[in-house]
């Protein structure tokens, strides 16, 4: 593939970031991305405690002499009441870059560049894309409206243009890459990278059930819906029996109290807390009650591959 700023930036072969995702990605996922020339990320909630957090940075530092980069996603807010410490960690055990969502990434930039990390942070509109760079960002990652999990709104050629128009910081595209002609267009549209999930779910590495990586056999881009029953935030997972049992609009109760602007931090931290639970099981457990969150990409997932054949099939 052709160098990009990105590649440039990560010193990796390929513009390819593996996306971070909940409760999916892991540390073995990470180690193939990188031996393949590509970037790995992992969502530090990942981590039930500290010590495994600083254990899984000193792993991947120790694999990276193969080349590629690894980086974590720190969720910047209140719902996260570990931020503080992660952030700590990554700075003290040293990673490539931090992706940031769901907040103000100020202090996360700015800790960050004092070790030299790279920060890159989510965004969905022009808005938000500028208060970041305003605050020193690296790069924005635009999440379109093709994303899997909590996605943007506008489509990608729509929001890579903007951002490219009115922003001097790299564009890195994430939503609606499953195949290299995907990824190619991406990159014709103005970004320099991609970041890239719900293709991986299905590999060999991914330590959840073998339940969720089928469904993202059988189950294509016409069966993802949204939903505000994980996070409180519309969230995409895929359409099971029980997801059309229940329904994806939040319980009429958490609607009304959402209007109370002195309860709607504390219900949204709640529903947040409540819907990541859920999805910790459906993960790790099959059950009857299963919320899988997959973007719309999972339509070119035709079997359970390893990672370095879904890596294959996006560049080649």
């Amino acid at each position: 593939m052709t160098d990009t700023t990105l590649t440039k930036m990560l010193d990796i072969k390929h513009p390819i970031i593996m996306a971070p995702m909940f409760l999916v990605s892991n540390v073995a996922m990470v180690k193939e991305a990188m031996a393949c020339g590509i970037a790995g990320c992992i969502p530090a909630l990942n981590y039930r405690t500290l010590a495994e957090l600083r254990s899984a940075i000193q792993e991947l530092k120790a694999a990276k002499v193969a080349g590629g980069a690894f980086g974590f996603n720190l969720i910047v807010n209140k719902s996260n009441v570990k931020y503080q410490e992660q952030l700590q960690i990554l700075c003290e055990e040293g990673c490539d870059f931090i992706i940031t969502s769901l907040g103000s990434p100020q202090e996360t930039i700015r800790k960050a560049h004092e070790v030299g990390i790279k920060v890159f942070c989510d965004i969905t509109d022009l808005a938000y894309a500028q208060k970041v760079e305003a605050q020193g960002a690296d790069a924005v990652i635009a999440v379109n409206n093709q994303a899997g999990g909590h996605r943007g709104e506008m489509k990608p050629k729509e929001l890579i243009s903007l951002l490219n128009e009115y922003c001097k910081i790299p564009v890195i595209s994430a939503g609606g890459v499953g195949t290299k002609e995907e990824l190619d267009k991406m990159l014709s549209y103005g970004a320099i990278g991609v970041s890239v999930g719900s293709p991986f779910i299905a590999s060999k590495e991914s330590n959840i059930t073998e339940e969720y990586k089928q469904a993202c056999v059988d189950f294509g881009a016409q069966d993802i819906v949204m939903t505000e029953r994980i996070s409180g935030t519309p969230c995409t997972v895929i359409n099971t029996p029980y997801v059309q049992k229940i329904g994806t609009k939040s319980p009429w109760l958490e609607r009304t109290l959402n209007k109370n602007k002195k309860l709607k931090k504390w219900v949204k931290m709640l529903r947040f807390y409540i819907g990541m639970k859920a999805t910790e099981k459906a993960a790790q457990q099959a059950t009857y009650k299963t919320v899988w969150v997959a973007g719309p990409s999972i339509e070119h997932t035709k079997q359970i591959l390893p990672v370095k054949d879904i890596v294959e099939k996006l560049i080649h």
